[in-house]
């Protein structure tokens, strides 16, 4: 059972930066791709970035893409979102997640979610 423990977050000004970490519990995490997702209040969740196992394939929501970078260490069972020019419509709480499964139909671990919040 793989767990993720997720780290940074919080308050920003437009135009500011946050990282957000994921760290995984066991080393399989290395085997499997990783999504980071969202969810506004009031809104459903929806998916932001991912990235397969070994890092050589990544994919992102065109709401973010060339803001936002996703990345990953296996060597430290980590994966991160480093969040660049916010805006205030970023403000959500995001959550990882991650999946054995290689066409991203089911992500079976989720982490515990972390509020982010741009102020304008």
């Amino acid at each position: 059972q793989v767990q993720l423990v997720q780290s940074g977050g919080g308050l920003v000004q437009a135009g500011g930066s946050l990282r957000l970490s994921c760290a995984a519990s066991e080393r399989t995490f290395s085997r499997y791709g990783t999504g980071w997702f969202r969810q506004a209040p009031g809104k459903e969740r929806e998916f932001v970035a991912r990235i397969n196992w070994s890092g050589g394939s990544t994919s992102y929501a065109d709401s973010v893409k060339g803001r936002f970078t996703i990345s990953r260490d296996n060597a430290k069972n980590t994966v991160y979102l480093q969040m660049n020019s916010l805006k205030p419509e970023d403000t959500a709480v995001y959550y990882c997640a991650s999946t054995p499964y290689s066409d991203y139909s089911r992500y079976d671990y989720w982490g515990q979610g972390s509020q982010v919040t741009v102020s304008s």
